[in-house]
């Protein structure tokens, strides 16, 4: 099978500027965008038309950690060690990032990556539909999920970099960014066609669903809601430390309400009553059966997809290896930036059930049986829901396989964006149904009329590591306010290691100095320009041609 999209071309040579011009509606052929449909742009059957799709998720695979290296580490959540302080990871982790910094090129360009390989599959899916090799259920399927990945791109680029080209089967500029409104626009298009196309969730995860699109769709109308930035607001603020303004558009929060329960009417979905049972590889792709998990992408480790998921690589590097029981020392890829951030949860609801999963202060090593205590002076807290607990020895052998599948979102999220729009409308009371039954699953009190402080509060205890906090502070406008919370941190002030009355080893002064130190990164670095990430190159470094985001 040849294929002519040319923009897939474009981006398969990790560049943008190919020529890729939209077709003519001129053309003789202009029923399908002016390309002669033959047997040269064409699949045979409807197997072939979804496996065409598939192709779609080799660009999705390798991003599966490194999201966590923009969303988390810009934020005051989490710290990284990667490498040298030079390296990528610690670059994102002290808000030093540029258009040259690995995330944010690798990021950007496999989700346009992405799109490119969709928009190939839909038009040669459309050629196929044309000459009758392919049935209308396989049209639907495989078409509904072409249109669902590109929504799902479009909207993470969108947020993470603003105003972007947009480019669909029929046509685009691969250099001209399209305002925000024009790309929620695509967004929704793309998703509402979706969610017509595909069926019901039928307890598969992996396979978009009906469902899936709609809670996408109430994601997308969220943050649309909440007025993201334009690029002149964005300049305005780009060299300030002073949070812009939090405004929003209740229609478009009605909307996040109305596609929210769609999926809670659906009863198709509903919540794992045990927590801790979401993360690792024996609980995911609902094996459980249990229906939250909604969306999620697959992972079989490096060996057998595009790159393994490496979350729990990434926040449990060096299983065991903090300078206890004879031990080495040495740092995980991925830290929580202080103890604050546990010590300030369990001191706020101490009978939380999420604690214990999200953050880890010591584990039995199930080689040797000794515990590992990872709190100060010894560490910091770990990242419990990298680190994957579901069968035997897998705290040592997870870290080779890579194999746990990523959630993109499950049935908590929907209902927190729901309690969430409907607090944001005025709606308090209404908003207590759905949130309360996130904080009665964790055990803690029910509230009679949430307030936007309490929905706050709940997207950090319900999905603290899921990579949501820098999304959040940019609908919430709040981060600057929020990085700068880490001057409350225990290791912020200058005579830590002599102020907190404890005794150091070599090793952990090394590291808690580290820390000390991105904690003043963050703090002094954070702009408003970091409401948007720098637009990058190419894969192997080339210019797009694409505008640069103010302030970089």
């Amino acid at each position: 099978m040849k294929k002519k999209n040319l923009f897939l071309a474009a981006f398969a040579a990790t560049t943008l500027l190919a020529g890729f011009t939209s077709c003519s509606s001129d053309d003789d052929n202009n029923a399908n965008n002016g390309n002669q449909i033959d047997e040269t742009n064409v699949v045979s059957n409807d197997a072939e038309a979804i496996s065409l799709v598939n192709g779609v998720y080799s660009h999705w695979q390798p991003l599966s950690s490194s999201f966590s290296f923009i969303i988390e580490l810009n934020s005051n959540k989490l710290i990284s060690f990667e490498g040298e302080e030079d390296q990528p990871g610690p670059v994102n982790s002290r808000f030093e990032q540029q258009p040259t910094t690995w995330y944010q090129v690798k990021i950007f360009n496999h989700l346009l990556l992405g799109v490119a390989q969709a928009n190939d599959a839909i038009q040669t899916i459309n050629n196929s539909r044309a000459l009758g090799k392919v049935s209308q259920s396989g049209y639907d399927a495989a078409i509904g999920k072409a249109k669902f990945l590109r929504g799902l791109a479009y909207l993470k680029l969108v947020q993470l970099w603003g105003e972007v080209p947009v480019i669909t089967e029929a046509g685009g500029s691969a250099t001209e960014r399209k305002s925000i409104d024009e790309v929620f626009t695509q967004i929704v298009s793309d998703l509402t066609e979706a969610e017509s196309l595909l069926k019901d969730y039928n307890g598969d995860p992996r396979v978009p669903s009906k469902q899936a699109a709609q809670g996408i769709l109430a994601r997308a109308y969220l943050v649309w809601g909440d007025n993201p930035l334009s690029e002149s607001e964005v300049a305005a603020i780009a060299n300030s430390q002073t949070d812009p303004k939090f405004t929003t558009t209740p229609s478009r929060l009605e909307k996040a309400v109305e596609y929210a329960n769609k999926v809670i009417n659906s009863g198709k979905l509903a919540l794992d009553p045990e927590y801790n049972k979401l993360w690792g590889r024996e609980y995911e792709s609902n094996k459980r059966g249990t229906n939250e998990h909604l969306f999620t992408i697959a992972h079989d480790g490096d060996k057998t997809d595009a790159q393994g998921n490496h979350q729990t690589h990434c926040s449990w590097t060096f299983p065991f290896l903090n300078g206890e029981n004879d031990k080495d020392y040495k740092e995980n890829h991925t830290e929580v930036a202080d103890d604050d951030l546990y010590d300030d949860w369990k001191a706020e609801q101490p009978n939380d059930k999420r604690l214990a999963e999200t953050y880890f202060t010591e584990l039995v090593n199930p080689v040797d049986g000794k515990t590992y205590h990872y709190y100060s002076p010894v560490y910091t807290p770990i990242n419990g829901k990298g680190v994957d607990l579901s069968y035997e020895n897998s705290v040592n052998l997870e870290i080779t396989q890579n194999s746990v599948d990523r959630i993109e979102i499950r049935y908590a999220e929907v209902l927190l964006i729901k309690a969430e729009a409907l607090v944001q409308l005025g709606r308090n009371s209404e908003a207590a149904e759905p949130f309360n039954k996130l904080r009665t699953r964790a055990g803690i009190a029910s509230v009679s009329s949430p307030t936007l402080d309490d929905i706050k509060r709940e997207w950090d205890y319900e999905f603290t590591y899921e990579q949501f906090s820098l999304y959040n502070s940019y609908r919430w406008k709040d981060l600057i306010s929020s990085v700068k919370k880490v001057s409350t941190y225990k290791h912020f002030a200058d005579d830590w290691q002599t102020s907190l009355g404890q005794t150091y080893t070599d090793d952990q002064a090394a590291y808690f100095a580290k820390i000390h130190k991105h904690l003043h990164a963050k703090y002094d670095n954070v702009r408003g320009k970091h409401y948007r990430q720098p637009v990058p190159g190419g894969l192997t470094g080339e210019n797009l041609g694409i505008a640069q985001n103010p302030g970089y």
